[in-house]
């Protein structure tokens, strides 16, 4: 039998400070970067928390990064800056179900916060956030106590078409349970020379587990959009 969700329906989960969750949970605009990293495997695998997952091997001994530098200006949940700092992994024993797995993603608005750690099982936290655009670049910066412990610009390259969508999936613990969060995003098409995005690290302890996986480093790929969309589906248990 399928799912009020599976047939394309409005699900309602409920409401939260008065404002009513329902999925999907649709994202009208966005401007995003996308950075892919290759990592070492025993040093991305110290970084997951949990056992019901592991970190996808990619190449012996290697592993994916994935720093995307989220703008959300239309939104549900309200128009707010985030970095999801995320892994390629897979449940344990079943190497072909990839996704992604964020272990910090800060942002700068409490709303969006709640809702993504109760509906979603998210682990995002409130932090001190900023994106500058310039006419070539924008930058994003996470701070702590004033000091910078992240800085990533990245140029704002031309798109080379017109954005493709791409259903996949990311993975959480929502109240302990280890679960699938079903997404269908716009993939940037402004292709970034890789040697131009520059990341700087300061102190702290998000600093310090990208220092783990070897960064600063040159990006694998790079990519920026401007004006895209997507959706959140209702999660569901790995």
């Amino acid at each position: 039998m399928t799912t009020s969700a599976e047939r394309g329906e409005t699900v309602h989960w409920g409401e939260l400070e008065g404002v009513s969750i329902d999925f999907p949970i649709v994202v009208d605009e966005m401007n995003s970067a996308t950075l892919v990293y290759t990592v070492p495997h025993a040093a991305a695998a110290a970084l997951l928390p949990g056992d019901a997952f592991e970190v996808a091997e990619t190449a012996p001994g290697s592993a994916v990064l994935v720093l995307a530098l989220c703008d959300y200006l239309q939104n549900p949940w309200g128009d707010y800056l985030e970095i999801n700092f995320g892994l390629l992994v897979h449940p344990v024993g079943r190497p072909d179900e990839v996704g992604a797995f964020q272990w910090r993603m800060p942002v700068d608005q409490a709303f969006t916060c709640l809702a993504g750690n109760r509906v979603l099982g998210l682990p995002k936290t409130v932090e001190d956030l900023e994106a500058t655009y310039g006419d070539d670049a924008v930058t994003f910066e996470l701070r702590a106590d004033g000091a910078s412990v992240l800085r990533i610009t990245v140029p704002r390259a031309e798109p080379l078409g017109d954005p493709t969508s791409e259903t996949t999936i990311t993975y959480s613990y929502l109240d302990g349970v280890a679960t699938v969060v079903p997404l269908t995003i716009d993939l940037p098409s402004g292709i970034i020379d890789s040697a131009q995005v520059v990341l700087e690290l300061g102190d702290g302890v998000i600093a310090d587990e990208l220092r783990s996986l070897g960064l600063p480093a040159v990006p694998d790929y790079a990519a920026w959009g401007e004006r895209l969309t997507g959706s959140f589906g209702v999660t569901r248990p790995v």
